[in-house]
């Protein structure tokens, strides 16, 4: 049995890995790097023999877990791919979307290698998607058996338990052990793993002692209220898939009981496509609100594709939920926010991380009355209106992801998903509190027995 790291360099991207089982050699998640461009943003699957894999599986839909698996899938056309049902149907969304953006990129700014893969493929590969559910074991080869543990992060994301006669390999993919407001917290083994493949995402960032989501989301319904009152308008920068959903069901609880106004919330037309997977799964995935949809049960001003060219147009009153959530150029939260942060009655309201290169990060680095580049191929625009960042995270904390290894107790431990602050606050943690399990912080290309 042996590990192996796809990714390019020891950081948060391209996220892909390399399990060699049995008989099985196994890819767990293809990813795309969300700050590089070209063939930098791949993982590094050239390295893998054509045709050498048997088994991809996709842990959630997020493109630095599925962006690059049409390209994965043309190299190794005899591997099946495993995901859960809402992960295939997000992960077909955000692909087909993911090739727009490519066509886009090549025409204005010259990239030749985009895009990846086209709409035609993209449809010949989901023929080899096989789905299943939590909880649900199934065979892959003679001797390996799998299954997908409700990861808690998003809408479909899993853990992925691997497990011969005599072991038992579990990766985590992203993970959330707390309840969110639509998503309930995780729902992962804890017996029996001899290797733990865990993400790190939060290692070198403590959360303070106070929190409590119940007061954060009391601070945000209070934050849009105040706005409101004033005169102006909100806008949330949000990720399409996921973190909208979380803010539009937070802001239904908030309007349902008298904490904000009924005002009228807008969307983008990629984060309604979402919205409408969400809602079809209401019934049929874990829910905080079983049966709620977003959609039809609560007004949603929302973009289609009718719609498509026509920006969103700023109207004093309203709650903007706007991709994406760093706010980068070109999207619909950056065109908006144009004409939108030099009003010192609006409010700009982070739900979610913001890279210090984006222009969420300089804004969010910044002060009031700076001048802040949404774009460097337009003037800067002055930054006049209020701020807040609140902590509605999708990845769970470092002590939630520390007790979690304490509890499973594996001999090994391999910590991914993370950058090197955070992976070694683990291995210290580790090597402190487990001194008797082998804690690896994976290079790239190295073969690790086991």
């Amino acid at each position: 049995m042996h590990f192996t790291s796809l990714l390019r360099r020891n950081e948060i991207g391209a996220n892909s890995y390399l399990v060699e089982m049995d008989d099985q050699r196994i890819v767990l998640d293809s990813g795309m790097h969300p700050k590089e461009e070209g063939l930098d943003s791949l993982p590094a699957h050239h390295e893998l023999p054509a045709d050498s894999i048997d088994s991809i599986f996709v842990s959630h839909s997020h493109l630095d877990h599925s962006g690059s698996l049409p390209v994965l899938m043309r190299d190794q056309p005899n591997a099946d791919v495993f995901m859960t049902p809402a992960t295939s149907r997000l992960v077909d969304a955000l692909l087909h979307n993911s090739v727009n953006v490519m066509e886009s990129k090549r025409t204005e700014l010259g990239i030749t290698d985009y895009p990846f893969y086209t709409h035609r493929e993209l449809d010949d590969h989901e023929k080899r998607w096989r789905t299943f559910n939590y909880d649900r074991p199934f065979q892959i080869g003679d001797n390996v058996r799998a299954t997908f543990h409700d990861a808690g992060h998003i809408l479909g994301s899993s853990g992925v338990m691997l497990e011969t006669l005599d072991k038992r390999v579990f990766y985590t993919g992203d993970v959330q052990f707390e309840k969110q407001t639509l998503i309930p917290g995780a729902d992962l083994p804890e017996d029996d793993i001899d290797t733990l493949i865990i993400e790190t995402t939060r290692g070198a960032s403590p959360r303070c002692e106070s929190y409590s989501r119940e007061a954060e989301e009391q601070k945000f319904a209070d934050s849009i209220n105040d706005c409101l009152k004033r005169g102006g308008s909100v806008l949330v920068p949000v990720f399409a898939m996921g973190k909208t959903q979380e803010v539009l069901t937070m802001i239904n609880r908030f309007k349902q009981e008298g904490l904000i106004p009924d005002a009228p919330v807008y969307i983008g037309g990629l984060s309604t496509k979402m919205t409408i997977i969400f809602d079809e799964f209401a019934d049929s995935t874990p829910r905080n609100q079983p049966g709620f949809r977003i959609l039809k049960d609560m007004e949603v001003k929302t973009g289609g594709r009718r719609r498509k060219r026509a920006p969103i147009v700023y109207q004093p009153g309203g709650i903007y939920a706007l991709s994406s959530g760093m706010m980068t150029e070109k999207t619909v939260s950056n065109n908006f926010a144009r004409g939108f942060i030099s009003n010192p009655k609006n409010s700009l309201l982070f739900v979610g991380y913001a890279d210090p290169d984006s222009p969420a990060g300089h804004i969010r680095a910044g002060k009031q009355g700076d001048l802040i580049d949404l774009d460097p191929a337009q003037p800067p625009v002055q930054f006049n209106c209020p701020m807040e960042v609140f902590d509605f995270s999708g990845h769970a904390t470092r002590e939630d992801l520390l007790d979690y290894i304490l509890r499973v107790n594996p001999k090994k431990t391999i910590l991914v998903h993370g950058d090197l602050p955070a992976t070694e606050w683990f291995a210290e943690q580790l090597k402190a509190k487990l001194p008797e399990c082998d804690t690896i912080i994976p290079l790239p290309g190295k073969r690790y027995a086991l």
